[in-house]
């Protein structure tokens, strides 16, 4: 398992959307988190706020609470550097008839790596017939992938092609898998920094939630290619894409090792 990263520049002078109908507070402790969300629009019910897939621990007229382990309420988990970092989403869940808008904020709690944190050993049940290094890439890619990118400037609403590949060398076949993405701001994921969530849940193009962003169908087991749509995030700054890439034996996939993106009207 590697982290990569590499550099798109969103072309318009956008920022990320952020609600200013409230304000909230963030207490990371330690294998949990506190969020306390302070509502200024009177007509929200406040028991409609989710974090996750939790719901609130607590509410009063102004405030909803939520107090979570980051094993609960469908946390993510990320390892990259020196860093482990948490994200989730606290959300308003608004109904179509209703004047109350509703919101989405990202939720995310950084702590410095432990110093004996190692990834999981895999341990093998198959019969391997090969091994080898493996020698990882992504990059940005001309629209029809055919070439890199000869621009790192994307206006909003525009795709941003993106692919990822592993040469195996000697190593047995392997299929290729984008695990998590996250945009960023800076060159290195700091505790302060703000993140937007493109690939979550060990393979899930989150982002094609909310846009058209897409998996390409695959030409090669080794190979990835994503379309990304050109978002709201970071105003007048260079935009950043942190990725964690898995390459893994085709035979041995379960529901942690995918690669699915959100069709309209389907799921």
């Amino acid at each position: 398992m590697m982290v990569f990263s590499w550099q798109g520049v969103l072309l318009l002078s956008l920022v990320a959307a952020v609600s200013v109908y409230a304000d909230m507070t963030l207490d990371c402790r330690p294998g949990f988190v506190t969020v306390v969300w302070t509502e200024s629009r009177s007509q929200a019910d406040l028991s409609l706020y989710r974090l996750g897939n939790c719901f609130p621990t607590s509410v009063t007229a102004r405030e909803v609470v939520f107090s979570v382990d980051f094993n609960d309420c469908n946390f993510r988990k990320m390892v990259t550097g020196n860093q482990l970092i948490y994200t989730n989403d606290l959300i308003y869940i608004s109904s179509p008839d209703s004047s109350v808008l509703p919101v989405t904020h990202p939720v995310v709690c950084t702590y410095e790596r432990p110093k004996d944190w190692y990834p999981l050993i895999y341990d093998p049940v198959f019969n391997t017939y090969g091994e080898g290094d493996l020698a990882f890439t992504i990059g940005l890619m001309n629209d029809d992938f055919s070439g890199p990118a000869k621009s790192t400037s994307f206006p909003l609403g525009s795709f941003i092609p993106i692919m990822a590949s592993v040469e195996q060398m000697n190593h047995q076949p392997l299929l290729l898998l984008l695990e998590e993405c996250v945009a960023a701001a800076t060159p290195e994921l700091q505790p302060e920094s703000n993140l937007y969530p493109i690939i979550t849940n060990k393979g899930c193009l989150v982002d094609s939630k909310i846009s058209r962003s897409k998996f390409e169908p695959r030409e090669k087991p080794s190979e990835m290619h994503l379309s990304l749509q050109a978002f709201r995030f970071a105003l007048g700054k260079e935009v950043f894409i942190h990725c964690k890439l898995v390459a893994w034996d085709p035979t041995g996939l379960d529901n942690t090792k995918k690669a699915c993106h959100y069709v309209k009207d389907q799921g």
